[in-house]
């Protein structure tokens, strides 16, 4: 009882007071079914647009209908290839995983677990987490019809007209999923980010003979219902969870407002959501460009919004607060510095649910550069790829003037966020050393990877599924699958249920400098505080310039003497060949424990990877990593 105490003292301290009073509120609420209340079933059809208002209004999308786009068409076999395999209902999930759902999928059964959710339960009733239903976000990858990416891009390139299979999609969904009932209105981002898929299928298909009256009519009714549900639930996102989901949800109302103007609520929703989302901007991403999730995925989900936020705006005459252009630009930066040269990889860290929801284009889910591309041409940068990606063609960037960028060599310094690179032809450093004043999702302070001629030497194992079992999604989020120092089997912080930690890990000081022949690096973090009261532990790294070398030093300040020290180490299975020697504090050689890990590059996804622990009862572990291919 004492130790649940302390956990919620922990857990109150960490969060604040406005977290903490909003979801007693909310949970009250919830309970009691005074908050079901705020979100009707089946309300009464209306008609707030009809298709010829719509057509007429003086709004701006990226394009202005199917036939407007003239840029290059490529019949590729991979567009075919999906384009076919959707219609026989073979769907890939997450990026990641294929499942055969059939083509008369019912939108609410887990492929994965077979089970299938009471479509006829509002949503305030519907669990996020079951084991017996499994994690939900099987659910809701199709609901979020991202998909559409793929029909519309075949669709174009091919010049096959596929309208009447988008709306037979789109209302299918409708007919299925009763308004507020039901697993796909649980989450307010699911929501989201199927109006804005939805609303880019109504601008690419507006002239189509398959858009009736009849077919826009059911269609503006549900976007209209759908928002509405958003707006009314938004402070859950913008409080509880104040995450990339309230970036999402205050964005979309903003751009529903704009772009369905007849919408009762449009000027409400347009001019809060726009004054919302300006704010999550300026709090969610750092000044120096890093994003408070601490994960590349969601901060690469972050531009992609920007990018439909800036873009939209700008073809509508209107613009956001100065702050999120500055925060866009310096986001821009930070993506690109971490990004490697040979393949558009970035490390895989942070959680990483194989969100992308706006694919456009053939290349790889890893592959950031279409994405970071079209957000640099939102903002009249050239990157110098060398190379223009597909999706600045569907967002009708065209921009004659424009910055250019690259980054040098160098050592490059985030520390609002606690990034610290290296950057070298040929390889990449990437340290993480920060504080925590947001949630963090995974215990990885003092993580470092290495990437050498394109491939990760040493790597992040990614995430593999928010729902799943207790062994794995400890490890997975966990400091067991990071390249960092563990105690006896302990995590860095108290794991808490799911998403939660408890202790958290702070930066105590940094430092780093450029030398004629190495990069340097010396930082120290406030960890394992439920193991042993003021234990720090402090990470030393040396590059050595102009080789695929690096020593690591690591000591653990107030360490327990019966307590191991074990420095983790995650290489890829096939790999180029590596020289290890570590020693003690004492210069006595320690020997490896090799054995295996598990590595997710993609949501859903496991495989095995190398794992080499060096373990001591010692306080210090210094080890020198040398690739030799």
């Amino acid at each position: 009882m004492l130790k649940k105490i302390k956990n919620s003292w922990n857990l109150l301290q960490n969060m604040g007071w406005r977290y903490t009073k909003f979801r007693i509120k909310h949970e009250l609420l919830r309970r009691t079914g005074m908050l079901k209340k705020k979100f009707p079933v089946n309300p009464s059809y209306k008609q707030y647009i009809t298709l010829e208002q719509w057509k007429a209004q003086s709004v701006n999308f990226f394009f202005k209908n199917r036939e407007s786009l003239s840029f290059h068409r490529n019949p590729t076999s991979e567009i075919n290839k999906r384009f076919q395999n959707l219609k026989e209902g073979e769907f890939v999930f997450f990026n990641s995983v294929k499942f055969n759902i059939g083509k008369d999928y019912d939108w609410i059964t887990n492929p994965e677990t077979g089970f299938k959710y009471d479509i006829q339960k509002h949503w305030t009733q519907i669990a996020d987490f079951s084991k017996e239903a499994g994690d939900i976000k099987y659910v809701w990858e199709k609901s979020r019809f991202s998909y559409l990416y793929d029909v519309i891009r075949y669709d174009y390139h091919f010049n096959e007209d596929c309208a009447e299979f988008v709306f037979s999609e789109i209302l299918n969904w409708i007919n299925s999923n009763p308004i507020n009932c039901g697993p796909n209105y649980r989450c307010s981002q699911e929501t989201s980010l199927r109006v804005l898929n939805w609303t880019f299928a109504l601008h690419y298909y507006c002239d189509s003979l398959f858009l009736t009256d009849k077919v826009f009519n059911k269609i503006q009714f549900a976007i209209y219902w759908q928002m509405d549900h958003v707006y009314k639930n938004i402070n859950f996102s913008r409080i509880a969870v104040r995450n990339n989901h309230a970036i999402t949800e205050t964005l979309t109302l903003y751009l529903t407002g704009l772009l369905y103007p007849q919408f009762p609520d449009a000027e409400k929703w347009k001019q809060k959501g726009k004054l919302w989302y300006e704010e999550e901007i300026a709090y969610q991403i750092y000044e120096d460009g890093t994003f408070l999730q601490f994960s590349m995925n969601y901060h690469r989900v972050v531009i992609q919004l920007l990018t439909w936020a800036i873009v939209l705006a700008e073809k509508n005459n209107e613009s956001f607060s100065p702050v999120v252009y500055a925060r866009a630009k310096k986001s821009l930066e930070f993506l690109r510095i971490c990004m490697i040269d040979e393949n558009g990889y970035l490390p895989n860290y942070g959680a990483n649910d194989g969100a992308l929801f706006f694919k456009l284009n053939d290349l790889a889910f890893r592959d950031y550069r279409p994405c970071i591309d079209a957000f640099a041409n939102a903002l009249k940068v050239d990157l110098l790829f060398g190379k223009k990606y597909e999706d600045v063609d569907w967002y009708g960037i065209e921009n004659k003037s424009m910055d250019t960028w690259k980054p040098d060599s160098g050592i490059y310094s985030f520390n609002k966020g606690g990034y610290y690179i290296f950057r070298e032809a040929g390889s990449l450093t990437f340290i993480r050393c920060g504080n925590h004043k947001d949630r963090p999702s995974q215990a990885d302070n003092l993580h470092l990877d290495v990437w050498y001629k394109g491939q990760n030497i040493l790597l992040d194992a990614g995430s593999y599924k928010y729902n799943t079992d207790e062994e794995t999604l400890k490890y997975f989020m966990g400091t067991a699958s990071h390249n960092t120092v563990m105690l006896d089997d302990h995590d860095q912080m108290k794991k808490g249920s799911r998403f939660i930690w408890y202790h958290w890990t702070q930066c105590k000081n940094v430092f780093y400098e450029e030398t004629e022949s190495t990069y340097n690096f010396k930082g120290s973090i406030f960890a394992f505080d439920h193991v042993s009261k003021n234990t720090i532990h402090e990470r030393e790294i040396i590059k050595i310039k102009g080789k695929p070398k690096w020593v690591i030093k690591d000591s653990i300040i107030n360490k327990p003497s019966k307590i191991f020290m074990k420095q983790l180490w995650h290489l890829p299975l096939q790999h180029l060949p590596v020289r290890w020697k570590s020693v003690n504090e004492n210069n006595e050689e320690i020997k490896a424990n090799i054995t295996q890990g598990f590595i997710s590059e993609l949501y859903g996804k496991k495989e095995l990877s190398g794992r080499i622990i060096f373990p001591t009862v010692d306080n210090k572990i210094i080890t020198e990593f040398e690739i030799e291919g």
